[in-house]
């Protein structure tokens, strides 16, 4: 029996969009990438959501079937509201993803996680035959490390041990980050802790010592993987 869920059906992006029409402009190109057959990786941000709108008008106008592999509960269910079919890494490996960035630096090194998906972004983008980064401007670094602190998702009972290796790789600030919803701090979808941490230099191997530590989960450093970057201009 199919679902008829009006909860699902009139969700909506929960904060303002910025730049929209920059960011529409690049949701059109993703969406004319799509292929009939492709199995699709989608992440998280405001761009790739507009994406997804852009992507079902496509499905529905041309009648296509194409399966897509969420990065989160909201993705999947931004998905499912808009009749597009889920599939899981069980069952099929991505031909191609589309994904946001919270920065990017000049050699397309990452940081990504603001949204607390870090650990599943991660597994796609390294599942994934093509990916594709989209973004704004803003989002440009110079220096990662440069606006935003490194989210680390941690196993909850690892929280003091993972907080000492972590400084003893120079960390400077470590914030557990807390919800805005609930009393506490945010949990991720596997049941771990966030921590947001500030490092004085990111180092090319930075990623693999941080990945090394019992107890870290994943950290949303994405250090030289094979991404194409595109971008969407504040003047679009």
């Amino acid at each position: 029996m199919d679902w008829n869920s009006d909860i699902i059906k009139n969700l909506s992006w929960a904060g303002t969009i910025t730049n929209r029409a920059g960011k529409q402009k690049l949701a059109d190109k993703i969406a004319e990438k799509v292929k009939d057959g492709d199995v699709i990786g989608i992440g998280s941000g405001s761009t790739a959501y507009l994406a997804l709108f852009a992507i079902a008008a496509k499905i529905k106008a041309e009648e296509l079937n194409i399966k897509a592999i969420p990065t989160s509960i909201e993705i999947a269910l931004a998905c499912t509201s808009l009749g597009i079919p889920l599939t899981t890494l069980y069952e099929n490996r991505p031909d191609w993803l589309f994904d946001g960035a919270d920065e990017v630096d000049p050699n397309h090194c990452l940081i990504k996680g603001r949204g607390g998906a870090l650990f599943k972004e991660k597994l796609l983008i390294s599942s994934s035959k093509v990916n594709y980064i989209i973004i704004d401007d803003t989002k440009l670094v110079d220096k990662l490390g440069a606006k935003f602190p490194v989210p680390i998702e941690v196993f909850p009972a690892a929280l003091p041990h993972v907080e000492e290796k972590l400084k003893e790789l120079g960390a400077n600030s470590l914030v557990l980050r807390l919800a805005t919803g609930k009393d506490g701090p945010v949990i991720t979808e596997n049941g771990n802790l966030l921590l947001d941490v500030r490092f004085a230099e990111i180092s090319n191997d930075l990623e693999f010592k941080i990945k090394a530590i019992t107890g870290v989960i994943e950290s949303g450093l994405f250090i030289n993987y094979d991404v194409e970057v595109l971008v969407a201009s504040n003047s679009s």
